[in-house]
């Protein structure tokens, strides 16, 4: 198109039109004189805006998704890991319920055995070459613990420490065959050594061969000088099986230990023993067995009613002892 002064005069005055529609529009309000112009023109033109609404809607709608994917992929990666920290939360109650259970049995056998000790927590167990029963716990020479001290837990022996670290030591487990204790039978000044077999029951060699001992006996350790390497009264087992002596000096006895060694957790190093010897307050009171049901009397049995006899009840009474004649021949 040309540009000539034509063109440009007809462009000037669709301007000025344009701008006296707008004015009258926007004064009319309501009332504007172009009101039915504009709806009319939406009757023509709103179905075909509808029909190009259908068409890029599905298109704007993907566009949306695509930037609104990194935001729902960061809000289930967050729901995925607070969901993995409930499970955790979980699990954990159940083992710091465990753990505070044998804390709470741990404090009252020190209690029972006047044992001053540093909690501890098994955190590694030794090499099982060699058969070394062996585990590393979470204190050290920073808190307190020293060669040749007293392990216990709830239960009662655990073993003695061997090596000490700044922050952990070693524990020799009583259950080790290179473990020896003194012991001594509930109830009795007998008095023995024990040592670790193992995953078996202790072996426990008694002084006394002529020593009167039954299955289910308790025994506890009798200490050492100054308390190391054992303090006195903690409880070790009891009675599995008696070995005859068979005219030995000595007599032996299979032990089976009070402590689970395959689930150790929550320990107490003894770092001051007790004033004097707790004996055997240390161990639990043994169960007081229920009374025995008396038996049942057997009933008497009843003496058979005679006949011709007659009883309150409407039966015959039991005929005497004695009768007299009728009467008598001449």
């Amino acid at each position: 198109m040309r540009d000539t002064k034509e063109s440009r005069l007809l462009l000037v005055l669709l301007v000025v039109v344009a701008f006296a529609l707008i004015t009258m529009d926007i004064r009319g309000g309501e009332n504007s004189p172009l009101d039915r112009p504009r709806q009319a023109a939406q009757s023509v033109f709103g179905p075909v805006e509808n029909a190009v609404s259908g068409v890029v809607d599905p298109v704007g709608n993907a566009v949306d998704a695509v930037r609104d994917s990194d935001g729902r992929s960061s809000t289930i990666s967050r729901l995925q890991r607070e969901n993995t920290a409930l499970k955790q939360q979980l699990g954990s109650k159940d083992i710091t319920r465990n753990r505070a259970q044998e804390l709470d049995k741990l404090l009252k056998t020190a209690g029972a055995g006047q044992y001053a000790i540093k909690g501890a927590q098994v955190i590694a167990i030794g090499a099982a070459q060699g058969f070394s029963w062996t585990v590393t716990i979470d204190a050290g020479s920073r808190d307190g613990i020293a060669r040749d001290m007293t392990v216990i837990n709830g239960d009662g022996l655990v073993g003695r420490v061997t090596t000490v670290g700044p922050s952990t030591a070693t524990v020799l487990l009583a259950n080790d065959p290179d473990f020896t204790v003194g012991t001594r039978l509930e109830n009795s000044m007998e008095l023995g050594f024990a040592s670790g077999q193992g995953d078996r029951p202790m072996r426990v060699e008694l002084l006394n061969g002529k020593a009167a001992v039954h299955r289910g006996d308790r025994l506890v350790t009798f200490g050492s000088q100054a308390g190391k390497p054992f303090v006195p009264g903690v409880p070790v087992g009891k009675v599995t099986g008696i070995d005859p002596s068979g005219g030995n000096l000595t007599k032996t006895l299979l032990v089976q230990p009070f402590v689970g060694f395959s689930r150790l957790d929550i320990v107490g190093v003894v770092v001051v023993g007790p004033r004097t010897d707790p004996r055997d307050s240390v161990l639990p009171a043994k169960p007081t067995p229920s009374p025995k049901p008396k038996p049942k009397a057997p009933a008497s049995p009843t003496a058979p009613a005679s006949p011709g006899s007659t009883q309150t009840d409407g039966s015959l009474p039991p005929a005497s002892a004695t009768s007299t004649p009728t009467g008598s021949r001449g």
